[in-house]
């Protein structure tokens, strides 16, 4: 059974997530005025910088949805090959979900995006998909390795996955190609889904053993 500790962190940011889709989708003032700040400061650097919008381009291609779900198919086969099922379900249902759910959020709320950025989409942009995507990708990161490394090497790799999914973000912002509320929306959503998917699915939270059965009910009884 799911720990109340457990969906602690999920459920605080499917709340947060909520509330922001709320007031941005419906224009509060405050967030809005917020975004246009931001977004006009972020244009200044890039039009004083050009090379660096150059290379941001690159970069954020790392969290398309491509390159996403690809990723996402081969550790899922990868996983089932080695028999981990329930690894494999996790991946899955991560590689298959968070796409989704950002995809029918840009067809059903309509939010555009900054005017004359410095890359051109289309569609809506609430919430931001390259984030989503590359925030999922850090959590499953998390959950899939941090049992299996020491103390250290599960650190490094929480700053690492960490840094990957700041870094994405603010390439977004940086090309103008979302509103910081996107941005911050992308990142609430795979810290919603991923949590929660991984205590419906995976045996136990990342880094905890099972307790023994004798640790938990104390020395067998004499006759």
């Amino acid at each position: 059974m799911m720990s109340r500790t457990g969906l602690r962190l999920p459920i605080a940011a499917a709340c947060a997530f909520l509330l922001l889709a709320v007031l941005a989708i419906g224009g509060w003032p405050p967030i809005d005025a917020a975004d246009l700040a931001i977004s006009e400061r972020f244009r200044e650097i890039g039009n004083a910088h050009p090379t660096l919008i150059a290379w941001v381009r690159i970069a954020t291609d790392v969290a398309t949805t491509i390159p996403f779900l690809a990723a996402g198919a081969l550790l899922t086969l990868f996983l089932a090959v080695r028999g981990e099922r329930r690894r494999a379900i996790f991946t899955a249902t991560i590689t298959v979900a968070v796409p989704t759910l950002w995809s029918l959020m840009h067809w059903g709320l309509s939010h555009p995006r900054p005017e004359n950025g410095f890359v051109t989409v289309a569609s809506n942009g609430f919430p931001s998909g390259h984030t989503s995507n590359a925030t999922a990708a850090a959590l499953v990161a998390i959950y899939l390795l941090s049992p299996r490394r020491s103390g250290r090497a599960t650190t490094v790799l929480l700053l690492a996955a960490t840094l990957f999914a700041l870094l994405i973000g603010l390439s977004r912002l940086t090309l103008l190609a979302h509103w910081p509320t996107e941005v911050l929306g992308g990142w609430l959503l795979g810290l919603a889904v991923v949590p929660l998917t991984a205590r419906l699915v995976l045996p136990q939270p990342p880094g905890r053993s099972p307790v023994p059965q004798a640790a938990t009910t104390g020395p067998p009884a004499q006759p």
